[in-house]
């Protein structure tokens, strides 16, 4: 083996501060480092596979959920994570992207929301105590989601989904 790249990075263990699925799409990954960042998250689980959220909402095989839901576990045993952040985003492809919604915005965030509620309530079925975190991510924007409000209401998509900042 040959060295190629120098680096210091501390090697003690640390507890971190969230888990966080998220999709692998380049798109959104700055976005995405500068709200944990602005969310006081510095040492993150960071989950990042195609579909983020769809993965535990929407799975194409059972294998996919399985092994999420062991990420989130390891993250909880090694790290004593407390809180997960699941995200989904707007033209995500494992979803066929915004052209799947033929344009519409309003049902594709629909959508998602619903997506996210799926994943929310998987997580806090299997994790009990744990902080689950909700977030449609678009072009122009951070949506959080609030559980339990969004299984009280009835308004349009719109009204349920508020921008983080």
């Amino acid at each position: 083996m040959r060295k190629l790249f120098h680096f210091d990075s501390p090697a003690d263990p640390y507890v971190a501060d969230a888990a966080v699925l998220t999709c692998f799409d380049h798109r959104i990954g700055t976005v995405v480092r500068k709200f944990l960042k602005k969310q006081g998250i510095e040492r993150a689980d960071m989950i990042v596979v195609a579909g983020g959220a769809k993965t535990l909402a929407s799975p194409r095989n059972d294998f996919e959920q399985d092994f999420i839901l062991e990420q989130v576990r390891m993250s909880i045993r090694l790290h004593n994570t407390k809180r997960v952040l699941v995200m989904s985003h707007s033209d995500c492809a494992t979803y066929g992207g915004l052209a799947h919604y033929k344009g519409d915005r309003a049902a594709e965030a629909e959508h998602h929301r619903t997506e996210l509620m799926r994943a929310a309530e998987l997580l806090a079925k299997n994790f009990p105590g744990i902080s689950i975190e909700p977030y449609f991510v678009t072009f122009d924007g951070i949506w959080e989601l609030h559980p339990a409000e969004e299984r009280k209401s009835s308004l349009e998509s719109a009204k349920r989904l508020r921008v983080v900042s």
